[in-house]
């Protein structure tokens, strides 16, 4: 296990299952990462991951607030430094999210608000809340998970893959502002990947479409992640970074 930097912390937000779970949990296991585990609901998975995280020998803190709500995450991030006023924090995950998938001539304006709040306005309201300290530091790796659907385009995901593809251009235009301050900013875009979001989807029919045949593991979308928060990436900004098997527009 990597040594123990007791006062360097990365937020994961949506860190409780899925990518978001594997993401903190490499964070936590490679770079001794302490972890800001962030969650909507469900502090069941929650408090699972953040046991896990610890018997890794890292500092946890919970925070559950709604990515949607601008006032909520400055108070959950305060609520943070507070508890760890020593802290450093080091990188920042944008994992959250939420589908409402349908067809855009069935969609209704709430499928549509809902998908882009969370994702969009959510990389918007967590991103601004911590980019200050940021810069004063002069270091950050800040890390969007996007989507295969922000970069080819899925059908029934229209909200999702506007979401998506706003994100990838935020990271670009982001990366130039802050690449002088040694701050960089990457986006990873996972395929058809095993999890709570995809476990309704017809596997077997989606297989045929990737090139390796198979839907991948929140582990390999998490490795990446381990890089882009690694020294080794420090020449490495304004990327979008595919991890789908072979599937390509």
């Amino acid at each position: 296990m990597a040594e123990i930097k007791a006062e360097k912390w990365a937020l994961v937000t949506g860190g409780s299952r899925g990518i978001g779970r594997a993401i903190a949990m490499e964070l936590a296991r490679k770079h001794g990462l302490n972890i800001v585990l962030n969650y909507a609901s469900n502090t069941e998975a929650a408090e699972q991951t953040a046991k896990a995280l610890k018997e890794l020998g890292v500092q946890v803190h919970l925070a559950p607030f709604d990515v949607k709500d601008a006032a909520l995450v400055t108070e959950g991030i305060d609520n943070w430094r507070k508890a760890f006023p020593d802290a450093r924090l080091e990188v920042v995950v944008n994992n959250a999210g939420i589908t409402r998938d349908n067809l855009m001539v069935f969609m209704q304006p709430e499928q549509w608000h809902t998908v882009i709040n969370t994702h969009l306005n959510g990389f918007f309201n967590v991103t601004t809340a911590v980019l200050q300290g940021l810069v004063r530091q002069r270091y950050g790796r800040i890390i969007n998970v996007v989507s295969l659907s922000g970069t080819k385009g899925v059908p029934g995901q229209t909200n999702y893959s506007a979401a998506k593809a706003g994100i990838i251009g935020a990271t670009r235009s982001l990366a130039q502002e802050v690449a002088k301050r040694n701050i960089t900013v990457n986006a990873i875009a996972p395929g058809f990947i095993e999890s709570d979001m995809t476990k309704d989807l017809d596997q077997a029919m989606l297989k045929q479409l990737i090139p390796m045949a198979r839907f991948g593991t929140p582990e390999e979308v998490a490795a990446v992640a381990g890089f882009l928060a690694s020294p080794e990436s420090a020449y490495i900004t304004g990327e979008v970074i595919h991890v789908n098997g072979g599937m390509h527009s």
